[in-house]
């Protein structure tokens, strides 16, 4: 999830269709991977934040999602972050959390000390001088590290991603991809997925992009680290409709992505506004007033814009659909800067499906 391209986002809506039919709700395929990435969670209830169920009582964050429908949690990593948050420590805390409720874990490698997305992927500060070669063996031991302490506590993921939004590489400059040379980046992802395999072989290793509004752009990236033999087992895209296109082209991305590679496709992130409003002084990344598909920002919108985006993946034969952050509602010490988690704001106050109150959505579901 990129949080710092807000104006980007209200230039891209203007190019997308006023108007469209969603996806029938029924079809063969099933969503086994009804995710939410609740990585910000572990800070709201330090903070003494609460959750509250459709009824109004409060209830355990991770029971009132699995009673939406959830059954698989995403936490992202970063290697040494400032806030303390996300970090290897409070993974395994969390990943506790989330396995003890029975939910399936995906862990999202960003590879940094912060935010990792297609507009920025910073090597962590103890790597940032370090070779190509220095980087695939640091990719390698902190991937397996990580996952062999998670897999030492009871808590082996069920996924990995090696790298988040890598539409262009990570680990800038080293592995970016630039005039057309995947080399650099295989060279990381294979390590990726080698320390995955090794730490557990049946542990899926996902590759994320950013690039569900383009078939070309998403052929571009999957047909290069391919050529360059990097193995992956999931596909896995971002889709906003904001920024990433109309449901129509949706289907199309995920069908073609599905049959070129052969392997399973998942929705990583999406997520609607609730509201047009802003909770605290941190403006929102995607402001209330940018809508998508003639549907409204409120509950029934939110609700509605997020089974449309179900139902289009299911039809176009994908096998999940995770939601970004849901549980990030507006409390104050949890902002969005790691840098200074406490004097910034939450920007995704609007997106999340919980008010700011901490209660849920009453309509949304994740459904199979």
């Amino acid at each position: 999830m990129k949080l710092s391209l807000r104006a980007a986002a209200v230039v891209a809506v203007l190019t997308i269709s006023a108007a469209l039919t969603p996806a029938p709700a029924s079809a063969a395929n099933t969503l086994t991977m009804r995710g939410a990435d609740v990585s910000s969670l572990q800070r709201t209830l330090d903070l003494g934040g609460k959750y509250y169920n459709a009824s109004g009582n409060a209830a355990d964050p991770y029971d009132i999602l699995k009673s939406a429908g959830v059954n698989y949690a995403r936490l992202r990593i970063w290697n040494s972050p400032a806030s303390g948050y996300n970090n290897k420590a409070k993974v395994l805390q969390q990943a506790r959390a989330i396995k003890a409720k029975g939910l399936k874990l995906l862990i999202d490698f960003h590879y940094s000390d912060t935010w990792a997305d297609p507009g920025k992927q910073y090597p962590p500060a103890a790597w940032a001088s370090h070779s190509l070669t220095q980087l695939q063996s640091d990719v390698y031991n902190y991937t397996y590290d990580v996952c062999t302490a998670l897999k030492g506590q009871g808590t082996t993921p069920d996924s990995v991603q090696i790298g988040n939004e890598i539409n262009v590489g990570m680990l800038w400059p080293r592995g970016q991809v630039t005039n057309n040379n995947f080399a650099p980046l295989a060279s990381l992802l294979k390590q990726g997925y080698n320390a995955t395999k090794a730490c557990n072989n049946a542990t899926q290793v996902w590759v994320h992009v950013a690039d569900a509004d383009s078939m070309a752009n998403m052929r571009w990236f999957y047909d290069g680290i391919k050529g360059q033999g990097v193995p992956w087992d999931v596909t896995a895209l971002s889709y906003y409709c904001m920024w990433h296109g109309t449901l129509a082209n949706l289907y199309n991305v995920i069908t073609d992505a599905r049959t070129r590679y052969g392997k399973p496709v998942v929705i990583a992130e999406t997520a609607y506004q609730f509201t047009t409003a802003d909770a605290d002084n941190e403006p929102n990344s995607i402001p209330g007033t940018v809508l998508c598909d003639n549907i409204p920002a409120t509950w029934a919108g939110q609700a509605q814009q997020f089974t449309w985006t179900q139902n289009t993946a299911r039809n176009a034969g994908a096998v999940g659909v995770f939601y970004w952050e849901p549980t990030w509602y507006a409390i104050k010490g949890n902002g969005w800067d790691p840098a200074n988690i406490n004097g910034t704001g939450d920007g995704w106050d609007n997106m999340a499906t919980f008010d700011w109150n901490g209660r849920i959505n009453p309509n949304i579901r994740w459904t199979p």
